[in-house]
């Protein structure tokens, strides 16, 4: 029998990183590596454990076995509004997670709600008073699961298997779910009604959704935020604003602004374009709705560019403009992005989580600098569809979620916090 070292020795190598990640991707709690910070890696020399990083140290992480899952996509948070406690709803293939995070090195999988009808690689989830909205894409009719939040509280034996509270099955299969937290209404878009555009569902009684009517006008939407305008374009003070991402492969690719306060007759206030579209995708106010910014899913793949981010002069909303385009330092494609306060918080796929500064973001050039990032996918930066799907930025402790397609759920921290 012949031995083959280089493949005995590739074979030991590929065993202790294995070990080594079971240990620190587990979902019981381990020793800290730095007991002064909680963390599990430190962002030192420019790696926390396996992963390159810049100024973000890795808290906790919960690899998709866990989950009994194959992929993950979206994620959101919740914070209950009794204890404070911070949780994470991580969308998977096959259903949700509900992860408690309040101590990242001592995560809880309290458990899952399965899909309501088959697998799929879209799931999408929005919080509004304590209750979770979940649609799924391309799963027949999924419909919109909710989920009492509040149930989290109880859980004496995690993990478990939950049911909905409710489904609602006016749709079949949507994209996304958007919430406005000043108005009682799920914007469900992509969906199966309204040319894909937006399906308003009034949910001021969780557990009795009522269809709301909709609006197809301007074509498909694959996602959008909508806000309550209290902005520079005074015209539009307390108007319910729905700003859609209205992708289309064989079409035209534009930023729509709605105006979406009457639901029986939703108002096209402008769109507006931008160069070499490939897949209009999502975007995010500005804390002071002056500026609009927004990622195309398919120009990096399409043209060869490196990340490209569209920051859109939203001051006058009859008249919005591109005012500048950020490109990052790698090839990956851009997904979800998020703003609070200066900071914008990119999900990059394969370049994993990026942090830009904003606070020049009214320039022509330079409007965004890039300022750290957590790299959830070592392999390469390459404009594939692996890492990071979304972060969720918004708890107060500084605790940001990363919900990553290929390793599951991670918590990061910023390393001077």
């Amino acid at each position: 029998m012949k031995f083959n070292l280089n493949k005995i020795l590739s074979t030991f190598i590929l065993c202790i990183f294995i070990l080594i990640s079971f240990q620190y991707c587990s979902n019981e709690p381990v020793d800290n590596i730095d007991d002064s910070s909680g963390a599990l890696f430190e962002c030192e020399n420019g790696f926390a454990g396996i992963y390159p990083c810049n100024g973000y140290d890795l808290m906790a992480q919960i690899p998709l076995s866990t989950f009994n899952a194959n992929s993950g996509n979206d994620s959101w948070g919740w914070t209950d509004p009794v204890n404070g406690r911070e949780y994470a709803l991580m969308g998977l293939d096959n259903g949700t997670a509900f992860i408690d995070i309040t101590t990242p090195e001592e995560l809880v999988y309290l458990g899952k709600l399965p899909t309501q009808t088959t697998s799929n690689d879209w799931r999408d989830i929005k919080v509004h008073n304590n209750y979770a909205y979940i649609v799924a894409d391309n799963a027949g009719n999924h419909g919109m699961q909710i989920f009492n939040l509040t149930r989290l509280r109880n859980i004496t034996n995690p993990p478990e298997i939950f049911t909905a509270d409710m489904v609602y099955t006016d749709v079949g299969s949507c994209h996304n779910v958007v919430i406005n937290e000043n108005e009682d209404i799920a914007y469900l878009v992509g969906c199966n009604l309204y040319n894909g555009g937006v399906v308003f569902v009034d949910i001021s009684n969780p557990l009795n959704p009522v269809s709301a009517g909709g609006y197809g006008g301007s074509g498909y939407t694959h996602d959008a935020q909508v806000v309550t305008y209290n902005g520079p374009d005074t015209e539009h003070n307390g108007k319910k604003l729905f700003i859609g991402s209205n992708g289309n492969y064989l079409g035209s690719n534009t930023v729509v602004i709605i105006d979406v306060t009457d639901k029986s007759n939703p108002q096209l206030i402008s769109d507006v374009s931008y160069p070499n579209p490939g897949y209009a995708h999502q975007g995010w106010f500005t804390d002071d709705m002056s500026h609009f910014i927004f990622g195309d899913e398919l120009d990096e793949q399409f043209f060869g560019n490196n990340t490209a981010t569209f920051v859109f002069d939203f001051t006058d909303l009859d008249a919005p403009v591109l005012s500048s385009t950020y490109h990052g330092p790698t090839l990956a494609i851009d997904h979800n992005g998020y703003v609070k306060g200066n900071t914008f918080y990119l999900a990059n796929y394969a370049a994993g989580l990026r942090v830009l500064d904003i606070s020049n973001i009214e320039a022509s050039s330079n409007a965004m600098t890039e300022i750290g990032f957590f790299d959830t996918y070592p392999e390469h930066n390459n404009a594939s569809y692996d890492g990071v799907w979304s972060i969720y930025p918004f708890f107060e402790s500084g605790n940001i979620i990363i919900s990553d397609i290929n390793r599951g759920l991670f918590v990061v921290k910023k390393s001077d916090l």
